[in-house]
Order: C-alpha cells, then sequence, then structure tokens
C-alpha cells in the first residue's frame, strides 16, 4: 500500500512537472492532474491539500536535484574561474529540463508564503555555493557578488524561456563572459 500511494504520488508530480513547463503556473490545476494521472480528481486531494502543496513538494524534491548537478559541475573545475563558468553554464543548460521548467513557472506564480519561503531558501543555498569561489577571486563582497551574479544568471534564464532572437549558446557565452570579465567582452 505504501509504496502505491508513493508511486502515485511520484506520478502526480512528474505530471505537475509536465503541466507546469507545458503551460505555466495556470496549467496546474486539480483536474488537470486528475486527468494525466488517471485518478479521480477527488483522489489528488488524498495526496496535496492545494496546489501550493503540490508546489512545495515540487520545490523539495527538484531544487536539490538541480543544486546537485551545478555543485557537481563546479567540483569538476579546477579553478575559482572555472568554477564560476561551471556556476553559470550549468544552470543555463539545465533551462530545457523540465524540471528546471516546472521551477521557472513556480517561481513566477502567486504562492502562499510557505512555498515562497522554500523557494527562496533554495535559491539561497544556490547562491551559496559560488561565494568561496568568489572570495577567491578576490571580490571584497563574495556575497553580494554571488547575489548579483544569479542576477546574471536569472536574466539569462529568462532571455533563453522567452525564446529569443539569440541562441541559447550566445546567451551563455554572453553570461559567463559577463561573469568573468564583466562588461568588457
Amino acid at each position: 500500500m505504501a509504496e502505491h500511494r508513493s508511486m502515485q504520488r511520484a506520478a502526480l508530480l512528474d505530471a505537475a512537472r509536465a503541466l507546469l513547463s507545458e503551460g505555466g503556473t495556470e496549467a496546474l490545476t486539480f483536474p488537470a492532474l486528475a486527468e494525466r494521472t488517471g485518478l479521480a480528481r477527488s483522489s489528488v486531494y488524498e495526496y496535496f491539500r492545494s496546489r501550493a502543496a503540490v508546489v512545495e513538494e515540487l520545490c523539495e524534491v527538484d531544487f536539490p536535484v538541480w543544486a546537485d548537478e551545478v555543485s557537481a559541475a563546479m567540483d569538476r573545475a579546477d579553478s575559482p574561474e572555472g568554477k564560476v563558468e561551471a556556476y553559470v553554464r550549468r544552470q543555463l543548460a539545465l533551462v530545457g529540463d523540465r524540471r528546471h521548467r516546472a521551477v521557472v513557472a513556480i517561481s513566477a506564480s502567486e504562492l502562499d508564503a510557505g512555498a515562497r519561503e522554500k523557494i527562496r531558501a533554495a535559491h539561497g543555498a544556490l547562491v551559496a555555493m559560488i561565494v568561496e569561489a568568489l572570495g577567491e577571486l578576490g571580490h571584497a563582497e563574495p556575497r553580494l557578488a554571488a547575489m548579483l551574479l544569479q542576477g546574471v544568471v536569472d536574466a539569462a534564464v529568462r532571455r533563453i524561456e522567452l525564446g529569443a532572437a539569440e541562441d541559447p549558446t550566445t546567451i551563455t557565452d554572453a553570461a559567463v563572459a559577463m561573469a568573468l570579465r564583466g562588461l568588457r567582452g
């Protein structure tokens, strides 16, 4: 019984990712979750009390996976510059991943305070990963620099997600250049 519930919950989360990825937060409804999973709408409420609860669980499940991928890319780098480049490139490479698209949709939605706090905490953990490398590069305020760097990454993500005129590789290269050299190309 517990295994069945766990599989149903996982199926609901996968359906939620797909809905968010395909149609944004408006697409994430309990009727749509029920349809995608073959469950009765009332059954969805047995797993999640609200849309915000689905979002919170997606954050708990997906943010750590995303952060682990960024961390692993940084661990393979052998210099502070390499770590910064890996931090930017890996996040931008994840833009096409359904988990990432769901997280972007989640971040843009109107959520309750609990869900927003989970997202803030997860982003804070992501930013914390790069602070040491920025300190090694000589930044007097590495935590501030990390937050600003994440702003560059977030702007590049939005540009890629919008289907900008530039291709994703050009956007990624520009974000890396900005991270490593500022506005001097």
